[in-house]
């Protein structure tokens, strides 16, 4: 039934544009889970209503656009409301990716005037456009999420990082008499979005001219929390993105990302400037450790006590790993580095989770909103 479902839909993208695997997994969410993609289908079926009726490419990109920021609030609202659930978000973006590129627009559209109009609409629907921090607060506080993913082995797997970042974004936190908003984005887990800049042109509105107080990328990790003290600058993980994509890199074989046609220049490794003492009074179920783990060709696996220690070492896997929870955090700190942007800023693993948890997930988020809180006494 699978097999002939996603045949089916294959079938149809030979008419229309090809759909890619991400998109591809929706017609087994249609048939297997539609509770995930429920929750928010009256947003979904309208942005098509204005895709199908859209005149020409300006008002089609607009009305995506729109369309999107709507999907991401109404996630939000969902979240804060405690239905703590991050997939409706996901899966109804790639449904509405895959009607947008399966049903026609009231325009002719070239193909590059649709993929302006969907990637207007991905941007939007990940609360890119929608960071807006209100001059009331003393401190700003940016956070990314990250989307589920590993979803060939479970469907239904949620991302607590992301269930963060939902329930986070706009909200207020207080420590003795300060105040800290926290606006948030969602990441998603594809390499070749990392190697076409996608981090950069986000953080670099925030970290030029120190825009903001504090940066924090946060993933699904380990079994406690850690905060990971040195990004690697190399790929070495063999897993796949979300469309199925390898690198080829291997821990035997690291490899350097990409920007933008190019090899990602700098070097083999950073360090972060979270506040960990501060954030390491949080209280909740977990530990919170400061992670030095590394790994390198030519010494294998240690613990790093230094930037010094680590001269002249290749990268196999910095603290966070060789994946993109290390990249992510590899990227905002090497960009701050350039910009000279003195903006505490590193990356947060958050405990693991089987598929979906929503009580152990509730936890995890709570304890993130405590650790950001600390962070206010620090900053």
């Amino acid at each position: 039934m699978r097999y002939l479902a996603l045949l089916a839909l294959f079938s149809l993208s030979l008419n229309a544009t090809p759909l890619d695997p991400e998109e591809l997994r929706v017609a087994q969410v249609e048939t297997d889970l539609p509770e995930l993609l429920s929750p928010l289908a009256p947003i979904s079926d309208g942005t098509i209503d204005h895709h199908r009726s859209a005149a020409d490419e300006q008002q089609h990109t607009q009305a995506m656009t729109l369309a999107g920021s709507r999907l991401w609030r109404h996630a939000v609202a969902r979240v804060q409301s405690g239905a703590l659930d991050d997939r409706p978000l996901y899966w109804s973006r790639l449904w509405v990716r895959r009607e947008i590129k399966q049903q026609a627009p009231g325009y002719q559209p070239a193909d590059w005037q649709q993929q302006v109009s969907i990637d207007a609409f991905e941007r939007a629907s990940r609360g890119m456009s929608d960071i807006r921090f209100n001059k009331g607060a003393d401190l700003k506080i940016l956070v990314t999420g990250f989307d589920p993913f590993f979803l060939d082995r479970h469907l239904n797997q949620s991302n607590p990082s992301g269930l963060a970042a939902l329930a986070l974004d706009g909200q207020i936190l207080h420590l003795n008499g300060r105040t800290a908003q926290v606006e948030a984005a969602m990441i998603p887990v594809r390499f070749e979005d990392f190697d076409q800049g996608l981090i950069e042109s986000l953080l670099t509105p925030y970290l030029e001219n120190s825009q903001v107080d504090m940066v924090v990328t946060i993933s699904m990790g380990r079994s406690d929390f850690d905060l990971e003290r040195f990004p690697g600058l190399n790929r070495s993980a063999k897993a796949p993105g979300n469309r199925n994509l390898f690198t080829g890199a291997t821990k035997e074989a690291p490899l350097p990302p990409r920007l933008m046609e190019q090899a990602l220049a700098g070097p083999e490794f950073v360090e972060f400037s979270l506040p960990v003492a501060a954030l390491q009074k949080a209280k909740g179920p977990w530990k919170i450790n400061d992670n030095h783990q590394v790994a390198t060709l030519e010494k294998g696996e240690f613990e790093a006590t230094s930037l010094e220690e680590l001269s002249g070492q290749t990268s196999v896997s910095g603290s966070g790993g060789g994946y993109l929870s290390n990249e992510i955090s590899y990227r905002s700190i090497r960009l701050g580095n350039l910009l000279e942007a003195r903006v505490p800023t590193g990356h947060i693993h958050t405990p693991r989770i089987a598929q979906y948890e929503a009580d152990t997930e509730a936890a995890i988020v709570a304890q993130i909103r405590a650790m950001l809180t600390q962070a206010i006494g620090a900053l």
